[in-house]
């Protein structure tokens, strides 16, 4: 009689235990990645809309927003006016006007005027009113791309632009760019709308003193008239128009 054999017996081994993963990752080390993907997406965005506005035409800048807000919460009439012209449509005579009046090494410096800055802070140390010394490239850098204000942030953020502007642009775009959204009356922006409101003529045409009437009334364009103009203004239009004589052909 065959004797059936016990079946052995199951033995279950004891699986380990797995433990939850534990991130490699801190919060200081996630903290710092997220850091630098905001300072990759700020460098990405910042460089792609300068080299954006070097071939398409700026439409509006945030100071042209501030400014229809303002009267909008002032119940003051919105009134905005503003036409892109291409340089070699507008008079060399308002080139050379803004360059006697706002920036005279505009042509050769690398977008600052450190004796200017020099200049203009040791004034305002002494309590004086002199003209800033921020450059035309320092300018356009703020309208185009930046708030008002003088937060060191915005300080910083504005020569950042400005270098990028001048690697990228070069002097003749962005004295383009300065001509067409700079504000040259109240609500009326560039070139264009400022030689139709002040003189209702083309850009193409203005006279030196015409010109210099425009660039005299920069400082406070919603205060100063650059027709019928104050003895104050007509005496900047006469430096101005004497000073664009040493500016000489400019060569872009």
């Amino acid at each position: 009689m065959a004797v059936k054999k016990p079946a052995p017996k199951k033995t279950t081994a004891s699986k380990p235990k797995v433990s939850p993963k534990k991130s490699n990752r801190t919060l200081g080390g996630k903290v710092k990645w997220f850091l630098i993907k905001c300072l990759l997406w700020f460098f990405g965005l910042s460089i792609g809309s300068v080299i954006f506005f070097k071939f398409v035409p700026v439409p509006f800048t945030p100071l042209m927003v501030i400014r229809a807000i303002e009267n909008k919460m002032g119940d003051k009439e919105v009134y905005f006016d503003h036409d892109w012209e291409p340089i070699d449509k507008i008079s060399m005579n308002l080139q050379k006007a803004v360059i006697a009046s706002e920036d005279g090494t505009f042509l050769t410096h690398n977008g600052f005027d450190f004796k200017a800055l020099q200049k203009a802070y040791k004034s305002n140390e002494r309590g004086r009113r002199i003209r800033g010394g921020s450059t035309i490239s320092q300018q356009t850098a703020k309208n185009v791309f930046l708030w008002q204000g003088k937060s060191y942030l915005r300080k910083g953020l504005e020569a950042y632009f400005t270098v990028l502007i001048e690697i990228i642009w070069g002097k003749k775009r962005i004295m383009e760019v300065y001509l067409n959204s700079i504000e040259m009356g109240d609500g009326v922006y560039g070139a264009y709308a400022a030689t139709e409101h002040w003189y209702r003529r083309d850009a193409s045409s203005l006279t030196p003193m015409q010109a210099a009437g425009i660039a005299a009334i920069l400082p406070n364009p919603r205060k100063f008239k650059a027709t019928g103009s104050s003895s104050y203004i007509n005496r900047r239009k006469e430096r101005i128009v004497r000073e664009m004589r040493a500016v000489g052909k400019i060569n872009y």
